[in-house]
């Protein structure tokens, strides 16, 4: 299902969970690896690794300095290389979400994995103010295939995959997303959850609606749960489907602990908009800062199906 995928990376510990995931993928799906590692020279003198370098203040990357960094990388994930010949590291210097698509659209890769946040400090309010519309925004919105983010460190142990959660709110996206979803749980042999968040917070001020009511939207959201997606399923019978009410983006996330999966996969945006214009939808956002699986962002139902 993937032969390529590309891992953007500061090859820092901050970056942990997400190389894990892509080596564990690599070797499942026997793809080649690309690990990019890209500068962003916006401080005169800075580097990841400490170092000081007069070519950084010029903002200019020769191979000589290239060369060094790959060496790093090396040290880094010198396990990993161990195990496989299809990994390949790469260095950059410009602006990170630039060069991850760029490398993305010349690679012609299937997935791209990276991490939500590469600084180091909790989930509090300023990151979650600020994570999202920086380089994880830019690529997840134009990137040419799906994304997979590892927002926090993982407390699950992923078995690629065992239990995938596909959240939908049964917009033109979410249908999108589908494919994506379907053919990735045949290929690992795992279980799909299809899940729907029924918010019943919305309408006028102070409305309060009945249980018959509410138990009646959940019914009919599991009709079309059953309408537009298990028929598509062409034999496949190792899902099941469930209705909560609630926020949805909190939903999501209990649901996914609770039943101990190890991807979620969302529709990037849901408006009917251009993709690359798209801004994360409010779900997916929330999602992605939150939970501690994966959370695969779809945005090109074109590539993915």
């Amino acid at each position: 299902m993937f032969k390529k995928i590309l891992l953007a990376t500061t090859a820092s510990p901050n970056c942990d969970n997400a190389a894990k995931v892509a080596f564990d993928m690599q070797l499942k799906w026997d793809a080649k690896l690309i690990v990019l590692h890209v500068f962003g020279v916006h401080r005169s003198n800075y580097t990841p690794f400490g170092k000081k370098s007069k070519t950084l203040k010029k903002k200019v990357m020769d191979e000589e300095y290239a060369a060094l960094v790959i060496e790093e990388m090396k040290s880094i994930y010198a396990d990993e290389l161990k195990h496989t010949q299809g990994i390949v590291l790469k260095a950059k210097i410009g602006r990170p979400d630039k060069e991850i698509l760029r490398m993305a659209h010349e690679e012609d890769v299937d997935l791209i994995i990276m991490g939500a946040h590469a600084r180091e400090e909790g989930v509090g309010p300023l990151r979650l103010r600020s994570v999202v519309g920086n380089t994880m925004q830019r690529v997840a919105k134009s990137a040419p295939c799906p994304v997979i983010i590892i927002s926090r460190p993982l407390t699950i142990k992923l078995k690629l995959f065992s239990n995938i959660v596909f959240g939908t709110d049964f917009s033109k996206a979410s249908d999108s997303a589908f494919p994506f979803t379907c053919k990735l749980a045949k290929e690992a042999g795992a279980k799909l959850h299809f899940f729907h968040a029924l918010n019943i917070y919305y309408g006028e001020a102070g409305q309060v609606l009945q249980q018959a009511e509410i138990e009646k939207m959940i019914k009919d959201a599991r009709k079309k749960i059953e309408k537009r997606y298990i028929s598509q399923l062409g034999g496949f019978d190792n899902y099941e489907i469930e209705v909560w009410e609630g926020i949805p983006y909190v939903e999501i996330v209990k649901f996914a602990r609770e039943k101990n999966c190890d991807l979620i996969v969302l529709a990037h945006h849901t408006k009917i908009i251009e993709s690359s214009l798209a801004s994360f939808g409010s779900t997916t956002e929330q999602v992605v800062l939150r939970a501690t699986q994966p959370v695969a962002s779809i945005n090109c139902p074109d590539r993915v199906a």
